[in-house]
Order: C-alpha cells, then structure tokens, then sequence
C-alpha cells in the first residue's frame, strides 16, 4: 500500500507502461522539478498487461495528487482517463508510445520529455472533450467506456486486433501495413443503421466507421479535417468503397493533408475529394449504430471485442490537462 504524502505538499502520481519508458530517467527528471517547486515526492504506479493501466491509474488517484502524469501511449491514457473521469486532478502526458495521437493533437514536443514532464509541474491548464461510448455486444451485455482519440469499427478495429505491441514498437506505423492491404483487398461491407443526434434513423454499408475526437490517423494522415478536441462535437466518417476507385479517392484524400495545410490548390482538391462517395461525413452531439452481424471495436488503438451495437455521446471539457506554456506546432 503506498502512502499518501503530508497533506500540505502537493504531490504528483505517475502512471507510467514499464515496456515504453526507462522509469529510472524519468525518476531523475521528476527529482528535479520536486526540489524547484517544493514538492513532496512523487508516487509511481506501474501498469500491467492485464488492466491496461486502470488498476494503477486508481492507486493513483487514491494518494490525491496534484496531477496525474501518464507515461506511455494512447491505450495507456486512456484507461487513466476512464479512472479519472469526474474528477478535478488534470492529467499530463509524456508520449512514450507508438501512435501518440492525443499527444500530436495538443502540440505537445514529441520526443521532449524533459519539457512535458515540466508542464505537470508548472504548465497552464486546458480543457478537452471526451467521448463516451456505450458497447452492446451479441449477448445483450452492455459495457461503459471513454476515449479520448477516437472509436473504430471495420478496418480501425482489424489494425488493433491483429497487430501485436511488440510489432507495433519495432515498426511503429508499419506495422499496420499487411492487416490494412488484407481489408483493402477483401473490402467486405457491412450492414449499417445510425442515427445522428435525433435526426431519422438510416441505413447505409460501410467497410469501416470512425467516430472521432481527433482528426488524424496513425502515419500523420489526415482523414477528419473538422475534428476538433474541444468543440463539444463528435465527427463520424464513414468508409463506403464500392471498388478499387473508391480506395484510389480515400487514397488521394490521406495523402492530401499536407497539400491542404500549404497551398489553395491542395484546399480544393481536397474538398473535391471529400464529396466522393467514398466517404460520408457527419457531426453531432449522439452518434447511435446498430449492425446485422457482430463486428470488432476499437478505442484509442486498443482491441474492446466484437459488438452488435453503440451508442457515442460527449463530454465537453471533461478532462483538464497540463501541457507545456510555449507548445509546438501538431
């Protein structure tokens, strides 16, 4: 059991993916900061591959820290979050994983641990939304979950059910490279009805859903460009090739991001692109899917079985977060 520090020190907890960080470099730097800002000394929760992080996460949150530090990549953040959901303590990141798709949304200086260590400390606080999904599976069985990237169904859920950690810290974004080609070459697609916010319930076929918070897949593409982190909206997009041509335009779309940030050419190519069939996209509040057959999720890259039905809603400014006063640029 470990010790909460003197009530009159703030603290801070780090929950740290022993397999993503040297925790021995990481403890040096915190030593650091806890003399210059006379702090008491920093408590450490190592995660597991069991929990994912939640059960350390939790210990955590127990010694009532100042902040919360989390050290390892999306799926470890966000079973912090899920631990931390309704509570005042912000969290700060020290992105030591493979896609680090929060941490590339807020700025934050990838590879710099030293300078987001230094934000828990003495960083200024930002509010981002959170999404809330609530999984169904064949069974009836429902479960409650939060994510703070993005949720994925079809080919989303494929790449974080076949591609294993270790291949994923060998080869980083590569690694995802054979379970995509398989999908793009089967392209199955599937049964859909949805409903955004209370408008009317519709059906369509889709090769793969996105709900998104953030924009930006692994490998820096591009594919919601209205997803932002703390606008209260959810963006849905959905994959709907019929054919290799619809898998040349989402293509061109992916490939286009740079494109679109420099130049007006790049901006209406873009644009032309996004009107293709090939993908659909909305924005709401309530985003509810129903399928015929039992399909995988994923949430912020991380496997949650095989559902029949989801229900995705909002938290708007549900999570406080420290990061670095002069930050960089996404």
């Amino acid at each position: 059991m470990v010790e909460a520090p003197q009530a009159n020190w703030p603290h801070a907890a780090v929950v740290y993916n022993p397999r993503a960080v040297s925790v021995d470099g990481l403890r040096t730097l915190a030593d650091k900061q806890e003399r210059a800002h006379g702090w008491a000394p920093t408590q450490w929760f190592s995660t597991n591959v069991e929990d994912g992080g939640s059960g350390a996460a939790a210990l955590a949150i127990d010694t009532i820290p100042r902040v919360i530090i989390v050290a390892g990549g999306d799926g470890t953040v966000r079973a912090v979050i899920e631990q931390l959901e309704g509570s005042p303590v912000p969290l700060a990141l020290i992105p030591v994983g493979t896609g680090n798709l929060l941490a590339r949304e807020l700025g934050l200086p990838l590879g710099d641990i030293a300078t987001c260590l230094g934000a828990a400390f003495e960083g200024r606080e930002r509010a981002i939304d959170v999404g809330i999904v609530e999984l169904e599976n064949a069974e009836g069985i429902q479960r409650r979950h939060v994510f703070a990237v993005m949720a994925g169904i079809g080919l989303d859920a494929v790449m974080a059910q076949r591609t294993s950690a270790a291949a994923k810290r060998r080869l980083g974004w590569f690694a995802y490279v054979t379970p995509i080609a398989r999908s793009i070459i089967a392209n199955r697609l599937f049964h859909v009805d949805y409903r955004i916010d209370a408008g009317a319930r519709r059906s369509t076929r889709a090769h793969t859903i996105i709900v998104g918070n953030c924009g930006t897949l692994a490998g820096r593409f591009l594919l919601i460009p209205d997803a932002v982190i703390d606008d209260g909206l959810l963006d849905v997009v959905m994959m709907r090739p019929t054919n290799r041509f619809g898998w040349a335009r989402i293509a061109a779309q992916l490939t286009a991001q740079k494109a679109v940030q420099r130049s007006r050419l790049g901006r209406r190519v873009f644009g032309e692109v996004r009107r293709s069939q090939a993908l659909a996209y909305a924005q709401g509040r309530e985003f509810d899917v129903r399928f015929d057959t039992p399909h995988a999720v994923e949430l912020d890259g991380d496997h949650f079985g095989h559902i029949l039905a989801a229900r995705v809603s909002l938290g708007p400014a549900a999570l406080l977060l420290r990061v670095p006063r002069v930050q960089a640029t996404p």
